[in-house]
């Protein structure tokens, strides 16, 4: 047994079924170990390294088991980097094993030697090691894939090429030898009695609660929806727990932030009390001011306490045990004025995206698109967004229920990962539908590209469905509208334009389905052909650039603004009259907030 034997061994003894890769001479015995192997863990081949590590991403963020890359030494590493990043901001457990160049060539000049271990110091902080003797195994692969479920995080094993067809020899009982042994049994941890009373007390003592999660609280849905039964609570979303609580709950305001709802915004401008439970949401300005509300924050990462808001009572503890001993010590609220208020605002809410869904464009309001694809989503469907003005769509008009899963490039934002995730979603779940939203710049980008990667696998799965809808507007559109709304500055076309590609077609010459879709007309019956077609499927929606994804804390004069510098400076595209963009963002405009008073379009708008 060679060492590359035993690492394939002990992946499998580890439960890894599969490993997202691409080949190169730097993993050259790790390939022929595969072959020994007859390919157990599947080895899933991407186009590229970077894909590779999104595939991973994607597979343990739906399968909750860890996700396993590698790449070759040099620059496949060196493209691992950036999908490894978005796990490691996320949360999210995965390991990359990489190659190097052979020993004897290290500190040599040599071709493709890069200095992996200072490389990977940053992203694999809590466990990076090379191995250089046979007897480092197994324990550097045990700690790597024990640490990276234990603290969530990225791992790295690296490898050089000589070292990979070295004879495998195990440690002994000898001085300096580290033997080591399989399984990781996760601790849960709850907090002592006494910081439960606290929070408690706290929770108790506010009239108008608002609770706040995040994936942290994926494992506490009947505990959440307890705790805002008791609190007469609404509950808010970060967008990479969108999925935990369904939001045909009426009390669900859906997501919050810049890319959040009208009434998730309210919600935290309002309340007096806030219970933030497994979310490490950034954006401090959409929480409460700070002398308005006592606080309670419940996270099992005891570093991620008391972060964004001067938290009162910081709980280290899993969410659902956590919610579990707290739940006995909670009073419920007797008067529920102000769960009606959120129930009464949220339905206001629905009501305007469906108005606002409904509004011309040309040719193709975006949010038409996505709010058409709600009443149409399988239950069981996986869902994938990319970076930008897709994202806005995809937080604010699908709403997730039954077991709908569904997830973003959530604290790194990067572009590229939608297509990715819903492959690496088809590998963890190879018997439900996935559905990726993306971009046009996302998809010239990674999307494409990786669409050969379903060609080559998707007759494996056992439900061939995976939709990749493209909004084609031919602008990098998020980056647009953030330089009018944050720099009142014209759209740059030189950076923002982008040419036309028939991604349908592309999809078609690849032996997928596809179709394009220019008219509103076409929209629902495109939806339906996708969710029905017998293989991964392409719509290449052409959609309306000029729709802003306005933040629901916008103000009239900020909307103002940004249609001031679309009439000042932006190039005439499509024929379409720069006063009537100006009037469009009055139409889009959420406005002034509600009052029991204010109804009707006028006021919604």
């Amino acid at each position: 047994m060679k060492v590359s034997d035993y690492v394939l061994q002990r992946l499998r003894e580890w439960e890894v079924d599969h490993v997202f890769s691409y080949a190169g001479d730097g993993i050259n015995g790790l390939l022929a170990a595969w072959g020994r192997a007859e390919n157990k863990p599947k080895f899933v081949q991407a186009r590229h390294e970077e894909m590779a590590a999104f595939e991973a991403v994607g597979y343990a963020k739906f399968s909750g088991k860890v996700g396993v890359c590698a790449a070759t030494s040099g620059p496949g590493a060196i493209h691992l980097l950036n999908g490894l990043y978005d796990a490691k901001l996320d949360h999210v457990p995965v390991v990359a094993i990489v190659g190097q160049t052979n020993r004897s060539a290290m500190g040599g000049s040599y071709q493709q030697e890069v200095d992996l271990l200072s490389l990977y110091k940053d992203v694999a902080s809590d466990f990076c090691e090379m191995v250089t003797v046979p007897e480092q195994l197994p324990n550097v692969i045990d700690r790597a894939i024990r640490t990276a479920y234990g603290r969530r995080t990225v791992t790295a094993v690296i490898i050089p090429a000589d070292a990979q067809e070295l004879d495998y020899s195990p440690p002994t009982h000898a001085f300096k030898m580290v033997p080591s042994s399989l399984g990781l049994s996760l601790s849960v941890p709850v907090p002592a009695d006494d910081e439960l009373d606290r929070a408690a007390e706290v929770l108790n003592a506010g009239e108008k609660v608002a609770v706040l999660i995040g994936q942290g609280a994926r494992g506490a849905r009947a505990e959440v929806e307890a705790v805002a039964d008791l609190l007469g609570a609404g509950v808010a979303k970060a967008l990479l727990g969108k999925d935990v609580l369904p939001d045909d709950l009426p009390y669900v305001t859906g997501s919050i932030g810049l890319l959040g709802t009208r009434p998730s915004y309210e919600l935290m401008t309002d309340c007096d009390t806030l219970l933030v439970v497994g979310s490490n949401f950034p954006y401090a300005q959409f929480l409460p001011e700070f002398d308005q509300a006592r606080a309670v924050q419940i996270d099992i990462d005891p570093s991620m306490l008391g972060l964004r808001y001067p938290f009162e009572v910081n709980l280290a503890g899993d969410a659902q045990a956590t919610l579990a001993a707290l739940l006995p010590r909670l009073k419920r609220k007797k008067h529920r004025a102000w769960r009606k208020k959120i129930e009464k605002d949220t339905a206001r809410w629905w009501d305007v995206m469906e108005r606002r869904a409904a509004v011309e464009a040309d040719p193709i309001n975006p949010e038409h698109v996505v709010h058409s694809l709600d009443s149409l989503l399988p239950d069981d469907v996986i869902l994938s967004a990319d970076s930008g003005s897709a994202a806005n769509w995809y937080a604010r008009h699908l709403r997730i229920r039954g077991s709908m899963r569904g997830s973003l490039s959530g604290t790194l934002a990067t572009m590229g990962p939608g297509v990715p995730y819903a492959i690496g979603a088809k590998f963890a779940h190879p018997g439900r539908p996935a559905l990726a939203i993306v971009g046009d710049g996302a998809m010239q980008m990674n999307g494409m590209a990786e669409l050969i990667t379903a060609a080559k696998y998707w007759q494996e799965w056992e439900d061939p469905r995976l939709v990749v809808a493209v909004l084609n507007n031919q602008d990098l559109n998020q980056v647009t509208w953030e330089m009018r709304a944050m720099s009142g500055a014209p759209q740059f076309l030189p950076s923002q334009a982008i040419p036309d590609v028939p991604y349908a077609d592309f999809a078609r010459s690849v032996g997928l389905g596809g179709v394009r879709v220019e008219k509103p007309d076409q929209v629902e019956a495109a939806w339906r052909q996708a969710l029905a077609a017998d293989r991964p499927f392409v719509i290449d929606f052409r959609t309306d650039p000029a729709v802003p994804p306005i933040p629901p804390h916008a103000t009239r004069e900020q909307a103002e603004a940004v249609a001031s510098a679309i009439v000042k400076g932006d190039s005439d595209r499509g024929g379409m009259v720069k006063q009537g963009i100006k009037a469009k963002m009055q139409e889009f405009l959420p406005g002034h907030r509600h009052s029991d008073k204010e109804s009707g379009p006028e006021q919604d708008r």
